[in-house]
């Protein structure tokens, strides 16, 4: 099988290398994203704005699933083509491929049945905006079936070497969501339905063209209907380091529900202008999740290949790097924040709280540029238990705050933005504390008694 190795030569080449289309990928999907919110904020309104806008939280709850056992299979798959053991490379893709889609079908179902309820008690959308809010969750609930296979079939490829080939799928959803946002939004004046309908289309392209490429490029992986293979110990391992990783997801998915549904009692324009300010909010987090994904792969390689000091010297420059990256869009954030909040037609009132909101995070979460990425090491060592132990604290501490101190006259609404002072604060303290103890590098070899670890990779004809 044709991978990229990162286990020899200077690690952030290699790093850099597998990065920056993974970076790439992420900013077309939050270009999409901003994309979607400017159409239906100009063509549908700041009510049809903020009923999308209030969906992200809990949307995210299901995408932690996805993306946190994903993830488990994918750094298992990593550990094995480390270690050149094709047999499990394969059985433990197929595993995983059977048990994400399960997943998403199931997450599908849940997300419809619970829609009303969750919204209504959990996020306290105001009546407002209700209706507007489930039309939109629904019919994007339909398209997760779609988005739970996509991030199996880039995590098995990224464990490979190859973060390339995400960046082609999400370049075909970008393109066609942001063209069928202005059929259905701008053109046909379906509001927060065609923003959904063209969203699950994308989700399905991305699907389809993932697939296509994985098992064309990869003979490995190229499964027939008789011989996916579900293998229980295999399913276990993935459950055993996905679990902590979508748990992790899953806090920060509470914890912003609950931030969210302090943001619903300010009003509507603080509803608008948090809609926003997160969609902004994401581009500056785009390095450090980038990097996070990155380490994951390269410490799952070199801990198969046994290389624990090259590990280490790839988590310092990678650090690095996604400080240097960071404080770069943070200032372009903080020197632009006011030509970038005209494109989305808020209020003035609105217009307002996303300027502070900005200017805040931007100076605010070049904390999460220095200690998120460090996840992907702990991800990639078989601690992936140590980041959802950060996020609950950083979340618990910034939803305290939020609470605590939302009615009081040293902050009031703006701890909407400054509670991730607070949060990432103590996030960076215990993720640097863990790592600089040097525990993390207990117990994390994997073995392969069951098979030739001298086994050549498949490799194309």
């Amino acid at each position: 099988m044709q991978g990229r190795s990162m286990t020899e030569g200077a690690p952030w080449k290699h790093i850099l290398r597998f990065a920056l289309p993974v970076l790439a990928g992420s900013l077309l999907q939050q270009l999409y994203n901003t994309v979607d919110a400017i159409i239906v904020g100009n063509f549908s309104g700041e009510d049809a704005l903020s009923a999308v806008g209030t969906t992200g939280s809990f949307t995210f709850l299901f995408l932690a699933v996805a993306m946190g056992f994903s993830a488990g299979n994918g750094v298992i798959v990593a550990q094995h083509y480390g270690a050149k053991n094709t047999k499990l490379v394969r059985e433990n893709a197929s595993t995983g491929i059977i048990m994400i889609m399960g997943m998403g079908i199931i997450s599908m179902l849940v997300g419809i049945f619970i829609a009303r309820p969750a919204y209504t008690y959990l996020v306290g959308v105001p009546e407002d905006f209700l209706e507007l809010t489930l039309i939109y969750f629904r019919i994007y609930a339909v398209g997760l079936v779609f988005q739970f296979g996509y991030n199996i079939f880039s995590s098995i490829l990224r464990a490979v070497g190859d973060s390339a080939a995400t960046l082609y799928f999400l370049l075909i959803a970008s393109i066609l969501n942001i063209g069928l946002d202005l059929l259905f939004v701008a053109g046909l004046s379906w509001g927060v339905a065609g923003a959904a309908i063209a969203t699950d289309i994308s989700q399905i392209a991305c699907f389809v063209a993932a697939y296509l490429y994985m098992t064309r490029k990869y003979p490995v992986f190229r499964f027939k209907p008789s011989e996916y293979k579900w293998v229980a110990d295999h399913a276990k391992k993935t459950v055993k380091i996905g679990f902590p990783i979508a748990l992790q997801l899953i806090v920060v998915s509470f914890g912003l529900t609950f931030i969210q549904r302090a943001v619903n009692g300010f009003g509507q324009a603080m509803t608008a202008s948090f809609t926003v300010g997160q969609r902004i909010e994401m581009y500056l987090n785009l390095p450090c999740n980038a990097f996070q994904t990155t380490l994951a792969t390269y410490t799952g390689q070199n801990i198969g290949a046994g290389k624990v000091k090259r590990v280490r010297t790839g988590v310092r420059q990678t650090v690095i790097i996604s400080l240097l990256m960071t404080v770069c869009i943070s200032g372009a954030v903080w020197i632009f924040s006011g030509q970038i909040i005209t494109l989305f037609a808020l209020s003035d009132k609105a217009a307002a709280y996303c300027m502070a909101h900005l200017r805040t995070v931007a100076f605010i979460n070049i904390i999460l540029a220095a200690y998120v990425p460090l996840f992907g090491a702990f991800q990639g060592s078989n601690h992936s238990g140590v980041p959802t132990v950060v996020a609950t604290g950083a979340l618990g501490t910034r939803v305290l705050v939020t609470y605590l101190f939302r009615n009081s006259p040293i902050f009031g609404h703006t701890i909407i933005w400054w509670n991730g002072l607070f949060g990432f604060g103590v996030g960076c303290l215990i993720t640097w504390s863990y790592y600089l103890s040097g525990r993390w590098q207990d117990n994390s070899m994997i073995t392969n008694d069951d098979a030739d670890v001298n086994m050549v990779l498949y490799k194309m004809p």
